[in-house]
């Protein structure tokens, strides 16, 4: 028995995939254990950790703790040393160190904040849809299969990467209020940074959310879920993370192929990861399966009964 006729027109599949992702994000804002931690790591990560780290070196006034930054700007990549040297116009080794940490040390976790906040949300973003009760109600919903997964996963998305654009610009002005001094004028964000923000970040979440979304769909439970994800998005976030650090501790031109090749990736990876959405799997029901009058496939194999 084919399912519900999907949504015709791009105009109707465009509202359909955002009252999906509204619903999504409307429920999102009624928990506050998840905009608590979200918060907070948002905060530690952007604001917190680099405050304290710049504040430090800018108000050091230890000859031996300077002859040290001094030395360990040695050991940077030599493409490194040269942006530093160039870009500070004084040779003073506090203002090298300075906008060294500011530009190229906390870098990766612009990539890593977003995808631990859009794991955790996706993670649970289909398989609570069946431990809530509100698969079947999904299920049966005009929506396509396609429009159900496009809305989750923008529902996913938002709550990380928007967390990491209001973050990058408290990052930029924590970073030009305690080290623009030092440095002699304000500096951040950089090129490198912006195309890492705009054109890098986006992919990467993009592919990791087509990992987490296809196990979501296919788990029994959110805790199953979840550890699932962490596990599997970890070889992701330690790939992104280097990647992004190389693009960034290379050329604009380095991060701009960087970024392209993500975008492939995260476009074949979402094209596969739609089809683990089906309406089977939001009712709980083994796709492997044939049952009569469940739309999309899937069943559960009939109990028999002992006669006397």
């Amino acid at each position: 028995m084919s399912g519900p006729p999907s949504t015709t027109g791009h105009g109707r599949a465009s509202s359909s995939t955002w009252t999906v992702a509204r619903f999504e994000l409307l429920q999102l804002r009624r928990s506050p254990d998840f905009f608590l931690p979200m918060l907070a790591l948002a905060v530690l990560f952007f604001v917190v950790a680099p405050a304290l780290l710049l504040w430090t070196i800018t108000h050091v006034h230890s000859s031996a703790l300077v002859v040290k930054l001094s030395t360990s700007l040695n050991f940077l990549p030599g493409g490194v040393a040269r942006q530093v040297a160039h870009h500070v116009a004084h040779a003073n080794p506090l203002a090298e160190a300075a906008y060294a940490l500011s530009v190229y040390l906390f870098a990766p976790l612009a990539v890593i904040v977003p995808m631990t906040i859009s794991t955790a949300v996706g993670a649970n973003s289909l398989v609570g849809e069946r431990e809530k009760g509100t698969g079947e109600f999904l299920a049966h919903c005009p929506a396509g299969e396609r429009e159900i997964y496009t809305g989750k996963l923008v529902a996913s998305l938002l709550p990380g990467y928007v967390t990491t654009l209001v973050g990058f610009g408290v990052y930029a002005v924590v970073v030009d209020a305690i080290a623009g001094g030092v440095v002699g004028r304000w500096f951040f964000p950089t090129p490198t940074w912006w195309l890492l923000m705009l054109w890098v970040v986006p992919p990467f979440l993009g592919i990791t959310l087509s990992v987490v979304l296809r196990l979501s769909a296919r788990m029994s439970s959110a805790a199953a879920s979840q550890q699932a994800s962490g596990l599997v998005t970890l070889p992701v976030i330690l790939l992104s993370y280097a990647l992004s650090s190389g693009g960034l501790l290379g050329t604009p031109l380095v991060a701009f192929w960087v970024g392209l090749v993500a975008w492939a990736l995260a476009a074949w990876s979402l094209w596969r990861g739609a089809r683990s959405v089906t309406r089977a799997r939001l009712l709980g029901v083994d796709a492997g399966r044939a049952e009569p009058g469940v739309p999309g496939g899937g069943g559960v194999s009939p109990v028999p009964v002992r006669t006397p």
